[in-house]
């Protein structure tokens, strides 16, 4: 197997476990590509541009923003299944990867697009 082969099964592996605050192990993610956890990480690193741990979060975060914008799910809710503690921690880190408040992003999808 090559590194691309690899990089795609480590990938479809996070991409599947993502939901659910389940937590991820580096170790387990590297198996996925056939290759040793250090190796793996200097090699994400190096292919992506992010640590796994970058990755999965800015994913989790992506995917939460999604659900913020097309359900009528509470912010503790989508928080909870992404794996924050709290919604102050989800909120935190939703303003800092995605530029503006939970409240706004929903704001901006319902109001301005009708």
């Amino acid at each position: 197997m090559n590194w691309t082969e690899g990089l795609i099964n480590a990938i479809d592996y996070i991409e599947t476990h993502l939901i659910d605050g389940e937590v991820l192990d580096q170790n387990t993610i590297a198996r996925q590509a056939y290759s040793s956890p250090d190796n793996f990480r200097k090699v994400f690193h190096l292919i992506t541009g992010y640590t796994i741990g970058e990755y999965i979060r800015n994913r989790r975060l992506s995917l939460a923003g999604e659900e913020l914008i097309s359900s009528n799910r509470t912010v503790t809710d989508i928080a909870l299944e992404y794996g924050y503690d709290t919604p102050e921690s989800f909120t935190k880190a939703f303003t800092r990867f995605h530029g503006s408040s939970r409240h706004l992003a929903r704001y901006r999808m319902l109001y301005l697009s009708a």
